[in-house]
């Protein structure tokens, strides 16, 4: 969700820090113009002004903010006063370049997700419907780009697995990748897709899943940026934000809108600089893929919830949604773009409960966890305009081999899946009453 930080140390790691003439400074064997995470001293209302005046700001904790940058970021912080501190590196010493559709050690590229996706619904025809959605911005201008695509997991009946919202059963979501670079939340939604389609026959807990309940999944949810991400291959490009390059004249992985600050519901206090990561775009759901997005959820979910801010989903409510971001551990609860609580918020945040048993990770809202307000995001678009039950998880640590954006990819298997399988079969069974549990 947030943007984060770190440096690719060409060398072995230095990391001494130097203090010049009262500031603070960093110097380590890397390339001057590599990423890394500086900790930087700041109030919340000093990090905020950073991240409007286009600093990456990943992530705050009380005093400090997280920002993404080169050598050349940390002058500028210093430039304004501040003391920025190298914190952690943002590419873990992959060695193993990665060979054909995978990248970084092992992660899959676009065309591989695709053809994932397309797999698992000619291997499983009772089970498994493939939809295209909509189209990736650069597809609409005619410039290559792809399609945005969804598989819907069940045991399919009559009605099952339409584009329907009075279909019998209730239906979770689970989303990945809207913020390019968080590299490992599409595995997540790899590994999800194949526990459910190649478990039915075997596993009794997939095969209840699928026996009463729609699982929706949409692995990458912003593919042209992935492309851009994937294009580094060992050095992985920090795109976050879509392709489209019609605002501003930016340049390189500043290009750009920040599609988690794109949707319809409650958008317009972000960023207005087209170079920040946080850009929120020209108007409300200006890009192809929010509008691929929000056409899915309002086609599978009904309004359950009032207009007003202050207005409850039923007790009765159906439905689940879960997008996947990193890092942080963190699974936050709506509202983004306010800080008072949200209508439903104890019931959220009890589910939300249930969901940290498995992956440990800590339950509140934006303020509670990462720091920082949010407007136009997935999760208030699906809480605020439907009613459903709605999370963002953020996976992963700040810092380590297993932390910050490019996690070393063996963290897939040995950490981040086996965290996560629990909440998100916990979300599955939850779907048919969110509110309830």
């Amino acid at each position: 969700m947030a943007g984060k930080f770190s440096i690719r140390l060409t060398l072995s790691v230095v990391g001494v820090l130097v203090a010049l003439g009262g500031t603070t400074t960093a110097t380590a064997a890397a390339a001057p113009d590599d990423p890394v995470s500086w900790r930087v001293p700041a109030t919340p209302a000093q990090a905020a002004d950073l991240a409007r005046a286009g600093f990456d700001v990943a992530e705050t904790s009380p005093g400090v903010a997280y920002v993404v940058g080169n050598q050349a970021v940390a002058g500028q912080l210093r430039d304004r006063g501040y003391a920025p501190e190298f914190f952690d590196t943002v590419y873990k010493g992959v060695t193993t370049r990665a060979a054909g559709d995978t990248f970084y050690g092992g992660y899959r590229t676009v065309p591989a997700q695709e053809a994932h996706l397309a797999k698992v619904a000619a291997a499983h025809p009772d089970l498994a419907t493939e939809y295209t959605l909509g189209e990736s911005w650069l597809k609409t201008q005619g410039r290559g780009g792809h399609d945005i695509n969804a598989i819907c997991l069940t045991k399919k009946q009559d009605g099952d697995c339409t584009l329907s919202t009075t279909s019998p059963k209730p239906k979770f979501v689970v989303m990945a990748q809207i913020h390019a670079r968080e590299i490992s939340t599409g595995e997540l939604a790899w590994r999800w897709i194949d526990y459910l389609a190649d478990g039915y026959g075997t596993d009794a807990t997939a095969k209840s899943i699928l026996d009463t309940t729609e699982v929706w999944v949409v692995p990458i949810s912003n593919p042209d940026g992935v492309d851009i991400v994937a294009s580094g291959g060992n050095s992985p490009k920090l795109q976050r934000k879509n392709a489209d390059t019609s605002n501003g004249n930016c340049g390189g992985t500043n290009s750009g809108i920040d599609l988690n600050r794109n949707s319809t519901f409650r958008w317009g206090a972000d960023s207005n600089s087209p170079c920040a990561e946080t850009y929120q775009g020209p108007e409300a759901g200006s890009e192809p893929e929010v509008q691929a997005l929000e056409k899915l959820f309002r086609s599978i979910y009904p309004e359950q919830r009032g207009s007003g801010d202050n207005d409850p989903a039923p007790d009765t409510a159906r439905g689940t949604m879960i997008t996947l971001h990193s890092y942080g551990n963190d699974i936050i609860v709506p509202w983004g773009f306010t800080s008072d609580p949200a209508p439903n918020d104890a019931a959220l945040r009890k589910l939300g409960a249930k969901f940290s048993d498995s992956n440990g990770y800590l339950v509140g809202t934006n303020t509670e966890t990462v720091g920082y307000s949010t407007s136009g995001t997935t999760d208030d678009f699906t809480y605020g305009a439907l009613g459903v039950a709605s999370f963002t998880f953020e996976v992963g640590g700040q810092s380590g081999s297993c932390g910050g954006f490019l996690p070393r990819y063996s963290c897939v298997d040995s950490t981040f899946w086996p965290k996560n399988k629990g909440a998100l079969i916990t979300a599955a069974q939850s779907a048919a009453a969110p509110y309830q549990q």
